[in-house]
Formats: structure tokens, C-alpha cells, sequence
């Protein structure tokens, strides 16, 4: 790791533990929840991790991980969401049988991959670790919309980076099964603003032209859930941007 790089890793992580300036670590998980549905990341990361249990190292990995993703500058992203990873590592060495907990494990690794660049995360093996565990949280939990999510992420997002050959000879991923997963989510979780959100980004990543019409609607679905968090909030400006964008170049 270079030496700024890890600098900077550094300073996020302390910034993520020390108790300066912040509230005090929760006193319960429902304390770090709170502050999770406020917006306040970076506190619910340090609550959640204060109470060293799977369901706070996991609450703390996905506060983080949306941090890093929808309200930090670009050069503190990778290093929140090597903190991410590192904390759902720590919520399933606790529980591996807890779904939530993989399910944090699989999004923190690939959001993390997403910073690396595609060919450096395939060497790597990160399309392998973040299915491992996405299906680890659909066995665990069938009825987890967003680990339905995730694998529907996955096939979609090696469809569109590596086309559809590769990713179903390396892989075995397919835009068919991308789609099912989707609408698994949708079914499971029909006003999480969330799910028709990222399935629209994944369509039109796979192919814009073919998938405007389809990806407009899951757009206006989305944008048309009343938020109930600060993420929502975060995901409606998006959608809202994204959708404003389908409309303007004639979709």
C-alpha cells in the first residue's frame, strides 16, 4: 500500500473509532439504526462496531459502505470501503449464519471491486468472493430481497463489462438470470426504493438502447416510493437525475 494511500486509510479508520467530537458508542443496536436512518454514517459505523457484535459490525459495514458510495469525495472512497469489508468480515467471523451479515460482506466486497477496475478485481477473484457470499445470504435467508439484489448486480454487471460470451463462459452469468433475480427482489421487497433503482442502473449498463423503456419505468417506480431514510434520500436525487437524463435524450 502506498504510503499516502495508506496515510489516508488510516486517518478514515480513526475517524470511524475515535470518540472526539462524537457521540458516545450506542448503548444498543437500535441507537446505531437511528443514526443509520438519520443519515449520520459515519457515527452509526462507530456505534454499530462499538457493540463488537455480527449485527453491529454489519450495520457499521453498510454505513460505511454508503458513505463511501453516495456522500464522500472520491479520494476517501476506496479506503471507507476497505473499512467496509473489514467490518463484515468481522459480522460473519461472529455469525456465519447470519444472512444480513454476508449480505454486507458481499456488498462491501463489491463496492470495493468497483474501485480497483474490472480486470483488476476478475484476477483478483472478487466476482467469485462477492457470489460466494450473496448466496451464503440466500441460503441463509430466501426471503432477503437485497441478497437477490446483489446476485442480480452481479450477473448484470459481468454482462455488461465483459458481454454476455465471456461472462457465461467464465461465469455462468446471464442477463436472463440478472432479470429473474430483479424481479425476485422486486417481488420480495416491493417498496424498497432501493430495488427497482439498481435494477434500472444494471439494465442500462447492460445495454442503454435496449433498455431504456424498461429501465424509465423502474426509474419512475422508484422515484415515486416516499423515502423513509437518509439513503432513500440519497437514491431519490439519483433516480431523480437519472430518470431527468432517460427523458431528455428521447427515451
Amino acid at each position: 500500500m502506498k504510503p499516502t494511500t495508506f496515510l489516508r486509510w488510516l486517518i478514515l479508520s480513526l475517524l470511524c473509532m475515535a470518540p472526539s467530537g462524537a457521540p458516545p458508542a450506542a448503548s444498543s443496536l437500535e441507537d446505531a439504526r437511528v443514526a443509520w436512518m438519520q443519515g449520520r454514517f459515519v457515527d452509526a459505523a462507530r456505534m454499530g462496531e462499538s457493540l463488537a457484535t455480527s449485527e453491529g459490525y454489519a450495520l457499521a459495514a453498510r454505513s460505511l459502505v454508503v458513505r463511501a458510495v453516495y456522500v464522500a469525495v472520491e479520494a476517501d472512497r476506496k479506503a471507507l470501503l476497505e473499512r467496509a469489508t473489514a467490518l463484515a468480515r468481522r459480522a460473519v467471523d461472529l455469525d456465519p449464519g447470519s444472512a444480513d451479515a454476508q449480505m454486507e460482506l458481499a456488498r462491501a466486497i463489491g463496492r470495493y471491486a468497483e474501485t480497483i477496475g474490472a480486470y483488476e478485481a476478475a484476477n483478483e477473484g472478487y466476482a467469485e468472493k462477492i457470489r460466494a457470499a450473496a448466496d451464503a445470504a440466500v441460503r441463509l435467508n430466501p426471503e432477503l430481497a437485497a441478497a437477490h439484489l446483489c446476485i442480480g448486480g452481479w450477473h448484470a454487471g459481468l454482462v455488461g463489462t465483459v458481454g454476455p460470451f465471456l461472462a457465461r463462459l467464465t461465469y455462468g452469468a446471464t442477463e436472463m438470470k440478472a432479470v429473474a433475480a430483479f424481479e425476485r427482489a422486486l417481488r420480495l421487497a416491493p417498496d424498497a426504493k432501493e430495488v427497482p433503482y439498481q435494477y434500472a442502473l444494471s439494465l442500462l449498463d447492460i445495454d442503454e438502447d435496449e433498455h431504456r423503456e424498461k429501465a424509465q419505468d423502474l426509474l419512475e417506480r422508484a422515484v415515486a416510493i416516499a423515502p423513509a431514510t437518509a439513503h432513500d434520500r440519497l437514491l431519490h436525487a439519483r433516480a431523480v437525475e437519472r430518470l431527468k437524463a432517460i427523458r431528455a435524450s428521447g427515451g
